[in-house]
């Protein structure tokens, strides 16, 4: 019997081992798979506006002008990659903003000699700056999952929280006169003339993007945003995994706000006002999804280049700041819609094959 047996299992292991043949058909699959995939548009998207903005203006590939519209959106594009973690599980944090504004302020009191608790080396006062984000961002965690309050309302509070304790702290005054070898963060250019802040945010979004991609954990952020309670069953501990997204969302948004302040010199309490929007939008725009469990940091990074690209054209083009608001609110609306029908078209053929099933079982 055993004998009998053992043909029959080297010829699975030799089936498991064998590499993949490529042959037309597969081929044609891969092509597909690319071409319906939303960063491929993206990408064809970015290059036709910039094409048609490059023939409008002469310079807006310059690389003058590419560093400038890097440069506006660094801090959205380090705040993306916790956005789309949030998004993936099944949430989002409208508290970023705030956040952002609060770990700048946090960081300029820590620097400030004249200043309670002030004084602290420049690597010290930045990190407790981000440790302002990662209190904020735990809060939302436990809040969410513990007490089972809703990520809108969570994430709304705690952004009147981080905005009103940096209006408090500051006595609504921004916080200048830093220390000027903090700067070098916002300000230095360590390779080829490239921006610090830059090279920051490209950092992230690359280890962001290979976690989200690669790492064990980090996919068990996708297994809770596409079905909670199968993957409760499985035996991911959720909670946990949503209160380390929520986390990480607050730790990088107020890092983000520490780099603008060593960029612009001052901690302003209203600063940030609006970014949660423009990042919540970048990364529905590169594929994520409001109802959990698709998301990738690439295509958020594309969301930012589009919007990026779509705002400084606005600006080239001496369009009024009120119609840059209103196509952007279109573009937002139009990305949520396209999400919406993707979803329904999806869930057609499912809806068919369970009926088919249902009918086939009477």
């Amino acid at each position: 019997m055993q004998e009998s047996e053992k043909p029959v299992m080297q010829k699975t292991v030799s089936e498991k081992t064998a590499p993949p043949t490529i042959g037309a058909g597969s081929l044609l699959n891969v092509v597909k798979q690319v071409v319906r995939a939303r960063e491929f548009f993206l990408v064809l998207l970015i290059v036709l506006i910039a094409i048609a903005l490059e023939l409008q203006t002469g310079h807006f590939v310059s690389a003058r002008n590419l560093r400038a519209i890097a440069l506006g959106f660094s801090a959205q594009a380090i705040m993306s990659v916790g956005m789309v973690a949030a998004l993936v599980a099944g949430g989002f944090d409208l508290s970023v903003g705030a956040v952002y504004a609060f770990g700048g302020v946090v960081t300029a009191i820590a620097l400030r000699e004249d200043m309670a608790f002030g004084g602290l080396p420049v690597e010290l006062a930045m990190l407790v700056g981000v440790l302002a984000g990662v209190v904020a961002g735990l809060a939302n965690g436990l809040l969410i999952t513990k007490a089972g309050i809703n990520p809108f309302i969570t994430t709304l509070g705690m952004m009147s929280i981080a905005r009103g304790a940096a209006y408090v702290v500051t006595e609504g005054s921004p916080i200048a006169r830093l220390p000027t070898t903090f700067f070098k963060y916002g300000q230095g250019q360590a390779f080829l003339g490239i921006p610090n802040v830059i090279l920051i945010a490209l950092a992230i979004i690359l280890i962001g993007d290979i976690l989200m991609r690669r790492s064990a954990w980090f996919r068990q952020i996708y297994y809770v945003g596409g079905n909670e309670d199968a993957a409760r069953l499985s035996g991911i501990n959720v909670d946990r995994v949503k209160i380390g997204v929520f986390t990480m969302s607050g730790a990088l948004a107020a890092l983000a706000g520490v780099l603008s302040v060593s960029r612009f010199t001052v901690a302003d309490p209203g600063t940030g006002m609006g970014f949660e929007l423009q990042v919540i939008a970048a990364c529905i725009i590169g594929g994520a999804s409001l109802t959990g469990g698709k998301g990738t940091v690439l295509g958020a990074l594309l969301g930012l280049i589009f919007v990026g690209f779509i705002n400084n054209g606005m600006v080239q083009l001496s369009v009024p700041v009120y119609w840059q608001n209103l196509v952007m609110g279109v573009i937002l609306l139009l990305a949520v819609g396209s999400d919406v029908l993707s979803q329904r078209l999806a869930a057609r053929p499912r809806a068919k094959k369970t009926d088919a099933q249902a009918s086939s079982n009477l």
